[in-house]
């Protein structure tokens, strides 16, 4: 059934982020099956226009204490790595995915919940943006996060936390 294929093209913005900034490329805990993250969450920074993002867990009920799992940080050598304690929204197990657009402060996209945790996905976008991103933009971060989402879960990558403890 060739009318059923998704094609995933237009989830892709192909216009240039000239205020991008440029040098460092910092991954950190993105060894061997966890370098998958470092793609979407590469796309996913260009199109919020961020330096950094992270995927977080933590214990339901306990979101001050988020602890990174994968961050890919485009403005620090080495990666960035500390979670404000407000971060991430009081998720819970049974939450859907969402996208919250905090503007300057960045975005927090609800992953899911698994092996006693809660998953979300940090951007830190900075001063440089004032307004809410535009529905388009939006629709292409929740389709990446749903790409780590599926790493998370279906690949169980969730499953090797060994930094998170």
């Amino acid at each position: 059934m060739a009318d059923e294929i998704i094609d995933i093209s237009r989830y892709f913005n192909r216009k240039p982020a000239s205020d991008l900034p440029r040098g460092s490329i910092a991954l950190w805990e993105g060894d061997g099956e966890r370098s998958r993250f470092a793609l979407p969450l590469w796309r996913i920074l260009h199109l919020a226009r961020a330096e950094r993002g992270m995927i977080v867990s933590c214990e339901p009920g306990m979101h001050h204490l988020a602890e990174p799992f994968v961050v890919l940080d485009l403005g620090s050598e080495p990666a960035r790595t500390g979670v404000e304690p407000d971060a991430m929204p009081g998720y819970g197990e049974d939450d859907a995915p969402s996208l919250l657009d905090r503007e300057a402060e960045g975005l927090a996209i609800f992953l899911g919940a698994g092996e006693g945790r809660v998953w979300a996905l940090l951007v830190d976008v900075g001063a440089a943006r004032s307004a809410p991103l535009p529905a388009t933009l939006r629709e292409d971060i929740l389709f990446l996060a749903g790409e780590c989402a599926g790493l998370l879960f279906l690949r169980e990558l969730s499953e090797d936390r060994d930094s998170v403890e």
